[in-house]
């Protein structure tokens, strides 16, 4: 909490962000026509700070300088000084970091530091951390302070021409149209799979080397690409590469295998130390990854990691209200990692010593320590065949010792004091939640895990959806931020994911009404694709149309692939049209770099291949088997919506799927439909031609798919 005694003008914003700056002797402001206008009346460049909560790097520049009185001094002297959390204004980051990778010629990060002109706010000067003295081949962050003012004092001819240069850089990195305008072919997808088979490590699983990040969309690239073709030696061995990844990841010290949920990225390339914060965005497409690849090798262990995961974010992530909080900060007690890290001596005296020595086997308390020097992080080394072996027990009994003593460690655990948490409810990132939840609940047959979902629609429709338009985020039972493209698309996305778990006409309607507002408020309608801003946001320096992936999937991507679905779901042809714009307007960068564009891939491949619509109608008692069938097999392509004969008012060319009394499907792909099903043996072998599933009984696939 801010001190009360000292504050600045951060100290009524609702961000925990900006709340952590608010009694710094800088005299931060929040972006605003308030700080801009002062700006431009004393002619004083603009130094915007731009982080978040749970940024370790942050906190390090907050303590070195921003909290330190002569630092503040020189910045309260030369500069306008305003602070931005980047998960409130995603717009106004995305423009700056990528201003500074024109600037530096490399990529950004957090903390991100930039020096903007006052009258036109354009940046001259950008950076990231800067320590409080030189080191490390940097100039301390008072050196940059005085050398920048100076520079922008006696250049500013410089300045002007640079600034001139650098907006047209912006507007240029807008996607255009082909030449012919036609959309991308398949081989945007084989180039795809061949690049991320390239950079694939098969030893250790990921793409690349350390740091070594997730990827959930890489994974599900591959994934969706085996499906697409699963005779192919190509799309086997890139199921393969995932699944083997995402074994290292979830065996790994990426994965918390004492409370669940990923880290952000792994230090190193074998996934053993992470960066220990914890982020929505990351664990919601990881959590329908980890469901689905237990989908398709009914592999438990896969579908263990999915449960754990989504307990942790109803335990730790949702709040009273229902939405998903945003992160966990990655220190306690000004350390980082401290609250998940342990010591042999410590687990010892926690565990009996049958239990002690199975854990300890397992996850490497019997080697040297593997975080800084004499602590331990628990990174699966052994298997537990392994381990039973060494220890004289069954494996069954040797995997039960193990999780006692995990269960032990997850107590005593809960008494250390914990890491922050950003109790913001941020809509994108609660989309991909709603979403992983959705999933993982329908796969692993758990009707608590898609509950929680339900209640995070229900929070973000009734507190941050008001005439026809979301908010970007909620905290302290305030709604703020006119909501950005990816909130839209990526919330109409988990809509239907959702819809595939039970029947909703409410949440329909939602969806609907999402698309409709992406397409009057976001949509170039000269050129094709979206804005991440709507046609009536703050006029910033550069109004981006991003393509490419980012922490979160692309928002043109997932647009194009929900209003796809839609599309074909409903019979409605403007939807279908907006979305094949975006991939002609993507073109020459999905044909360029289509590994940095897996989201939009989906919606080429759905556009190459259209989505197969299942529809069922049929009473409740009967309708679970017939939905729990369509919803078995791995089939990344298939729209599932099992509504009841009760059901009345559907929209469009779902009220053409009438019931018919016994149970009946009706199944299209594109616009060609079978005709109606009413025989449960025919509408299995049919859903069998496109899936990927572990080989069950046609009956037992009826029932469970776990």
């Amino acid at each position: 909490m801010a001190d009360p005694a000292r504050t600045n003008a951060l100290a009524n914003e609702t961000s925990p962000y900006l709340l952590q700056h608010a009694d710094n002797p800088v005299d931060w402001q929040p972006w605003g026509l308030e700080a801009l206008d002062r700006a431009r009346r004393e002619d004083r460049p603009i130094l915007l700070s731009i982080g978040y909560s749970a940024c370790h790097w942050c906190h390090v520049m907050a303590h070195e300088s921003f909290e330190d009185e002569d630092t503040a001094r020189l910045m309260n002297d030369l500069y306008v000084n305003i602070k931005v959390d980047r998960e409130e204004r995603p717009d106004i980051d995305k423009i700056y970091q990528t201003a500074h990778q024109l600037l530096a010629r490399r990529p950004g990060g957090w903390p991100l530091t930039v020096m903007l002109t006052p009258d036109d706010h354009a940046p001259f000067f950008a950076g990231t951390y800067f320590p409080d003295a030189p080191r490390h081949g940097m100039p301390s962050f008072r050196q940059v302070l005085t050398g920048v003012e100076r520079f922008y004092r006696e250049r500013r001819d410089d300045v002007r021409k640079q600034n001139a240069s650098l907006i047209n850089a912006l507007a240029g990195l807008d996607p255009g149209v082909g030449p012919d305008g036609a959309a991308p072919t398949r081989a945007a997808l084989d180039a795809a799979r061949t690049a991320l088979m390239q950079s694939y490590d098969a030893r250790d699983g990921g793409f690349g080397d350390a740091p070594k990040f997730p990827h959930p969309t890489s994974l599900e690239r591959l994934m969706r690409d085996h499906a697409a073709r699963p005779t192919s030696a190509d799309g086997t061995t890139g199921l393969a590469a995932a699944t083997f990844t995402f074994r290292k990841m979830g065996g790994g010290g990426l994965y918390d295998h004492v409370g669940g949920g990923f880290c952000r990225y792994s230090v190193d390339a074998e996934w053993m130390i992470p960066h220990f914060e914890k982020m929505l965005y990351d664990n919601g497409p990881l959590l329908a990854v980890a469901a689905e690849l237990h989908q398709i090798s009914g592999d438990p262990a896969f579908a263990r990691i999915a449960r754990e995961t989504a307990v942790w974010v109803m335990r730790e992530m949702q709040s009273p209200e229902g939405g998903y909080y945003s992160t966990l900060d990655a220190d306690s007690e000004g350390e980082e990692g401290k609250f998940y890290v342990w010591t042999p001596d410590e687990v010892r005296g926690l565990v009996p010593e049958d239990e002690y020595v199975a854990l300890a086997s397992r996850f490497g308390l019997d080697r040297p320590p593997n975080f800084e020097g004499s602590h331990w992080h628990l990174h699966a080394f052994r298997e537990v065949s392994d381990v039973a072996r060494d220890v004289g027990a069954s494996e069954r009994e040797t995997a039960e010792r193990i999780d006692r003593a995990l269960a032990t460690l997850f107590e005593a655990r809960s008494h250390r004091i914990r890491p922050g948490r950003d109790e913001k409810v941020i809509t994108s990132w609660n989309g991909l939640m709603i979403k992983g939840m959705a999933t993982a609940g329908r796969i692993l047959g758990a009707p608590e895990i898609v509950a929680s979902a339900e209640r995070a629609v229900e929070f973000i429709r009734t507190s941050m959806w008001r005439d026809g338009r979301l908010h970007a985020t909620y905290k302290d039972g305030r709604a703020r931020f006119n909501g950005y493209l990816d909130d839209y698309a990526c919330l109409a996305d988990g809509l239907l994911a959702l819809l595939a778990s039970r029947w909703s006409t409410r949440d329909l309607e939602f969806a609907v009404a999402l698309a409709d507002a992406m397409l009057e408020h976001f949509e170039d309608r000269e050129h094709g694709g979206f804005f991440f801003t709507a046609n009536d946001h703050e006029r910033l320096i550069h109004r981006p149309k991003p393509m490419t992936d980012d922490s979160i999937p692309s928002g043109n991507g997932v647009a194009a692939t929900v209003l796809g679905r839609l599309g074909h779901l409903l019979g409605e042809t403007r939807y279908l049209r907006a979305a094949e714009r975006v991939l002609h307007v993507a073109r020459e960068g999905l044909e360029r770099f289509p590994h940095a564009h897996t989201a939009l891939l989906v919606a080429l491949e759905e556009h190459l291949e259209p989505p197969e619509i299942v529809i069922i109608r049929a009473e409740p008692d009967a309708l679970e088997s017939w939905r729990a069938r369509a919803n078995a097999g791995y089939a990344p392509r298939r729209v599932v919506m099992a509504i009841p004969n009760d059901a009345t008012d559907l929209p469009a060319l779902l009220a053409e799927r009438v019931p018919r009394g016994a149970p009946v499907a009706y199944v299209c792909e594109g616009h060609v439909c079978d005709a109606p099903m009413t025989e449960f043996a025919a509408f299995h072998a049919r859903l069998a031609t496109r899936e990927v599933a572990p080989q069950l009984p046609a009956q037992s696939s009826a029932q469970t798919s776990t």
